[in-house]
């Protein structure tokens, strides 16, 4: 690490060492060897003339990359493509000449970022089992356990710990039917050539259609793919990705929800995200115990879903066949919007897998409101005891609204329900026995049951365990 010079921190800090390593110089570089030799083996089979010694020479050097011979090609000929053929070229000069033959940069450029979209989905995707495995968990543990409930922020009908959880949950489920679908739809550029018209391949072919449509399925095949985008100009068209990044950008919106409904319940006191024994929560003050998981989670999730809009607009301002104002933009956009969803995603295991739960914390939380939300079962149970609705409801709210007054100008605790007893029309109410908060959280129990039966068994049926693809958190 440099430290007279700005670094990353999606690299030093935040992302793991699989994502950052598929968008290396090393992967990138080496996988357009493998595309040249692909290309080559595939011209070959179909007639061109070209040796087995050169391919042998070919995938004798695909990894031992000379980046510093490359770098300075690139001084010399402003070009990034041309550069790694010549310093390629040097290492074995019996391939040089059929290096890169027919193809224009694209070739190297968009097949390669393909490649690495589709390991780099495939990454995210195990992510996400991994998170919603743990949370699944968590919501089994915890699917009996009332709490308050909140719309707007403000205190509502009561739902259970575990429900709660299973709302983060799916939302990250929909995300995986998202990154699945992208994958299935991932397609490949395949030999187009300049303008997308294959018209130098054709030459090479001398005007055999079929040879340059067979060229074109071989390198397809060969790097791993089993179907081409159907036509491109220069490049494949960039609305794949902005279709990626609207993807990722969905990603990073759910585990920002979850990480700031985290941040609200801890300063409930009612969840804590994982503290370590030595960790400190403030320089200043030493009691802290601060969410800082849940909120580096946040921010990381903002920046990923901010670069989304780098899709949108390159997709819409691409000129005809292709521009090259795409490509700087690209090389932040794309490899970063990965990076930070992997750190959001690694974060985000960390935190589900050690989630501290204070029931007690809770219950005192949910009894504090819950004769508010024992109002509608106490006036009903009143009518059954023979009394008259209009003026038992009439009686409730004068009593909510003192009670109320008590607790926002007093500091003073509820006392609605020692109000209720104190009224007759109420002797013949059990008030007790509507403070069982189990009574109000209607089916959510069930709910977390009948989600890990239907959506979670499905899949974890489908990719077992992933947990071993996580890692430590670096800070």
């Amino acid at each position: 690490m440099s430290h007279d010079r700005y670094e990353n921190p999606l690299l030093t800090r935040y992302a793991t060492d699989e994502m950052a390593g598929i968008w290396s110089s090393q992967t990138k570089h080496s996988l357009w060897r493998k595309l040249w030799l692909a290309l080559a083996e595939s011209e070959q089979e179909l007639g061109l003339d070209i040796s087995d010694a050169q391919l042998d020479e070919m995938r004798a050097h695909l990894d031992d990359i000379d980046f510093e011979s490359a770098a300075s090609y690139e001084k010399r000929l402003r070009h990034d493509v041309m550069a790694h053929v010549h310093a390629w070229g040097d290492q074995v000069p019996q391939a040089r000449a059929i290096i890169h033959l027919g193809a224009t940069s694209c070739f190297v450029t968009d097949n390669s970022e393909l490649l690495q979209i589709k390991s780099s989905l495939e990454l995210v995707r195990d992510r996400l089992v991994t998170v919603i495995d743990r949370l699944a968990t968590f919501a089994d543990e915890w699917k009996d356990l009332p709490c308050l409930g909140f719309t707007h922020l403000q205190p509502a009908q009561p739902t259970t710990v575990g429900k709660r959880a299973t709302l983060w949950c799916y939302d990250l489920i929909l995300d995986l039917e998202e990154v699945e679908h992208r994958l299935e739809k991932l397609r490949f550029r395949g030999v187009k050539g300049t303008t997308g018209t294959q018209a130098t391949f054709l030459q090479l072919f001398d005007g055999d259609h079929d040879k340059v449509d067979q060229l074109d399925r071989l390198v397809t095949e060969k790097m791993g793919f089993t179907q081409r985008y159907a036509v491109t100009g220069q490049t494949y068209s960039r609305k794949v990705d902005a279709h990626v990044l609207a993807t990722l950008s969905g990603i990073g919106q759910s585990c920002h929800k979850a990480g700031s409904d985290l941040r609200i319940l801890q300063h409930r006191k009612e969840i804590d995200e994982p503290f370590e024994t030595n960790q400190i929560g403030s320089s200043a003050m030493a009691y802290k115990r601060n969410p800082m998981r849940a909120e580096r989670m946040c921010g990381l999730a903002r920046f990923a879903m901010s670069l989304a809009a780098n899709g949108d607009d390159t997709a819409a301002t691409q000129w005809l066949e292709r521009t090259l104002d795409d490509s700087s933009n690209r090389r932040l956009s794309l490899p970063q919007s990965f990076l930070a969803v992997d750190a959001c995603l690694n974060i985000y295991a960390n935190v589900a897998g050690g989630l501290n739960v204070y029931p007690k914390v809770i219950a005192s939380n949910l009894n504090a409101e819950l004769p508010f939300m024992a109002t509608e079962e106490i006036l009903m149970a009143g009518v059954r005891a023979g009394g008259d609705r209009q003026d038992l409801h009439e009686r409730i709210r004068t009593h909510s609204v003192a009670a109320a007054r008590m607790v926002k100008e007093e500091g003073q605790p509820n006392d609605l329900i020692e109000r209720l007893s104190q009224d007759d029309a109420f002797k013949d109410v059990d008030l007790q026995s509507t403070l069982d908060a189990k009574r109000y959280v209607g089916r959510a129990p069930e709910q977390v049951t009948s989600f890990l039966d239907e959506v979670i068994a499905d899949v974890k049926a489908k990719y077992g365990g992933t947990d071993a693809a996580m890692n430590e958190l670096k800070v």
